[in-house]
């Protein structure tokens, strides 16, 4: 009895041991822990880091079925968190849209439009949805129709350049039915050249860009999640392993289908935490009453989460410079409905001089129900001034900031000169009055969504024309970029104790980089990638020396 109880001891003991022991280990390479100097090595267990430190500590970790990843001298950050980008949107016409994203030459963009054209059904529409600006082009210019036409003759293409302008193949305009309606066709400006004669481009307002996009043929269901999953594939090999997602325009209720067929499927790659914009103008607060009936603030999981309303909170306080005393109340009578009930709230909002409109409601609401505790922001406003940000600060109220200008820095120069683009946006002033901030980049209609492009830009202030611009007072250094990308995002989803750095007792959510983010020269930022992302410990992308380790699901 006794030889027996010793055999059942040694095995309870070996057990124990062996639980202790980690799942993946990482060694050898540059962790960026923030606070401290790098690290060599961390540890996980589940889907936490338990250790941080040597490498020789952590290999003491290993047991007979832990993963040891070797990582060469790489450096690992940790997973990028994107607070404000379309995401939802983007992954359902991923894999039906042509992406100029990235392009260099208008050459190239419309050899990507040929490509598409070839494997395409003809009569089939090619669309282009945006993320491009002409400045990143060595061509500097825009396509013509011709162009276009002669990339894909046999098909109606549509081209999107930010929310101001769309081009059209010949025909394209009769395709989508336009010249009979009445409530549309008022509202576009057919642009014309020096002959008299449309050429192709059609200039309007967002709302209206948008109404447009709504005319083209929807992908089917299938499509819509296969795209997803691409999409949030395409992001993890940028190292973003969580986004804020603030819905938008071409965003019915519908539209989130594809979404949580993905999260049910367990396929999510990336944490989503989403808002819901008002789906009706004037039925906003009725329609958010209904909405979060079963649908309480944080209600979720660690994959996908609601994570309140906005960025159009009501229509009369979203892209309106001059609203009405109505429509200034419509929104009080959303909040202070909102914020007894705990819902964090965002909002869009462009131009530092009409903000004074929606920060008074907000302090209107303050005074009777303290919004500090609600992590309630304030997105883009990238002429921020000083007495703004100061007004978000006392309210407890973060901002989201964005590379905007990585496109439309000249279009703001040209609007407003170089003294106020040199202090546009005003990351430094945010920094040091301690204002909540996070990184993001609001693509993909009006932006790349790489993240490093975003960080380069906010290092140098260059265009992607190659114009700079910020001062070295608003000018971030590496760790407070990548600080404001990680931890400043996850502040505005509630996640700051969770994720969003790399110690002992935070998520595994990280990514080995393809080049040292510390150390290289900044105009190599932008061509980052990783090699390897984790999210929860779980290997979501794999590329190069860690292929072998993803296992993809079909």
């Amino acid at each position: 009895m006794s030889r027996w109880l010793a055999c059942w001891l040694l095995a309870l003991f070996a057990g124990a041991a062996q639980a202790q022991s980690a799942d993946t280990i990482l060694l050898g390479g540059k962790i960026v822990t923030f606070d401290s100097a790098p690290a060599e090595a961390l540890a996980v267990r589940g889907d936490r880091i338990v250790a941080v430190g040597r490498s020789a500590d952590i290999r003491a970790l290993a047991g007979p079925a832990t993963r040891v990843i070797d990582l060469a001298g790489r450096t690992v950050i940790p997973g990028l968190i994107d607070s404000h980008i379309h995401a939802i949107r983007a992954g359902l016409t991923y894999t039906t849209e042509v992406h100029w994203i990235g392009a260099r030459s208008l050459g190239e963009a419309l050899d990507r439009l040929r490509a598409t054209a070839q494997a395409a059904p003809k009569g089939s529409w090619l669309i282009v949805a945006g993320g491009w600006i002409e400045t990143q082009f060595a061509e500097r210019r825009r396509p013509t129709q011709a162009e276009i036409a002669a990339a894909a003759p046999d098909h109606h293409v549509y081209v999107q350049l930010l929310y101001s302008a769309v081009l059209l193949t010949e025909g394209g305009i009769g395709a989508l039915g336009i010249a009979n309606d009445t409530s549309l066709a008022p509202r576009l400006t057919i642009e014309t050249g020096a002959d008299g004669r449309p050429t192709g481009w059609i200039a309007a307002d967002n709302r209206t860009i948008s109404d447009l996009f709504d005319r083209l043929p929807r992908p089917g269901m299938e499509q819509q999640v296969a795209g997803t999953r691409a999409f949030f594939r395409t992001l993890n090999s940028l190292g973003i392993t969580g986004v804020l997602d603030p819905g938008g325009y071409n965003m019915p209720i519908e539209a989130y289908r594809a979404l949580f067929q993905v999260w049910r499927d367990r396929a999510l790659t990336l944490r989503i935490v989403y808002s819901l914009c008002a789906p009706r103008r004037d039925h906003e607060l009725t329609d958010f009453e209904a909405l979060t009936a079963m649908l309480p603030q944080g209600f979720g999981d660690d994959w996908l989460r609601f994570n309140g309303i906005g960025e159009n909170v009501t229509w009369g306080m979203y892209n309106n410079d001059a609203p009405s005393e109505a429509q200034k109340e419509q929104l009080y009578q959303a909040l202070r409905w909102a914020a007894p009930r705990g819902l964090t709230a965002t909002f869009h909002w462009h131009n530092n001089r009409s903000v004074h409109h929606l920060l008074d409601v907000l302090e209107r609401v303050n005074r009777e129900t303290p919004v500090a505790a609600l992590r309630w922001s304030v997105a883009h406003l990238n002429d921020a001034s000083p007495e703004s940000l100061a007004r978000m600060k006392a309210l407890g109220v973060g901002w989201l900031m964005q590379n905007a200008f990585y496109f439309r820095g000249e279009a703001f120069l040209g609007q407003r000169g170089m003294e106020a683009i040199r202090l546009a946006p005003p990351i430094g002033t945010a920094l040091r009055m301690g204002l909540p901030t996070g990184g993001g980049t609001d693509a993909h209609r009006v932006m790349s969504y790489n993240p490093f492009v975003s960080l380069q830009w906010m290092l140098d202030g260059k265009t992607a024309g190659g114009l700079p611009t910020r001062t070295p007072d608003e000018t971030p250094t590496r760790l407070e970029a990548l600080r404001i990308y990680t931890q400043g995002s996850a502040w505005f989803a509630h996640d700051d104790a969770r994720r969003g750095a790399l110690g002992v007792g935070k998520l595994a959510d990280l990514a080995v980089l393809s080049e040292d983010y510390l150390a290289v020269p900044v105009e190599a930022i932008g061509g980052i990638r990783s090699l390897l992302t984790m999210v929860g410990g779980r290997v979501v992308y794999a590329a190069g020396p860690y292929a072998a380790l993803e296992r993809r699901a079909e």
